[in-house]
């Protein structure tokens, strides 16, 4: 499985916004597997997120609202799962923290506070 973690914290940490939707979705079918005879609570919802998010990047145009969505949701359950892990939590929790940060909004561009602290005035006539 640490080839799983490598790959994939790797693919978080370049972006995933370069990663190609098909190597996304060979990464979720590795980590489908990984996870199919794993008997946690919690198990069970992270497959079925896989499952989705790796249906999403199978699409010609996948849904990037629920992709975040997807992300942000195995994050969030990857860490709560982290301490029932064999000898493997602190890495499991990294990638829960990675995963959540990824699938959190992104704004479309940089916050000018430069400008906003000082706007333009109307001129009076």
């Amino acid at each position: 499985m640490a080839v799983k973690f490598a790959g994939t914290m790797n693919a978080i940490n370049r972006g995933l916004d370069s990663t190609k939707p098909a190597r996304g979705a060979t990464m979720v079918e590795d980590w489908e597997a990984a996870l199919a005879d794993v008997d946690v609570p919690g198990a069970k919802g992270i497959l079925r997120d896989l499952g989705s998010l790796r249906k999403q990047l199978e699409k010609d145009t996948p849904d990037a609202d629920r992709i975040h969505d997807l992300l942000h949701r195995l994050g969030a359950a990857t860490t709560k799962i982290a301490d029932r892990a064999d000898g493997s939590q602190e890495k499991l929790k990294a990638l829960g923290e990675a995963l959540t940060e990824a699938g959190e909004e992104q704004p479309d561009e940089d916050e000018d506070t430069e400008a906003a602290a000082a706007p333009k005035r109307a001129r009076k006539k």
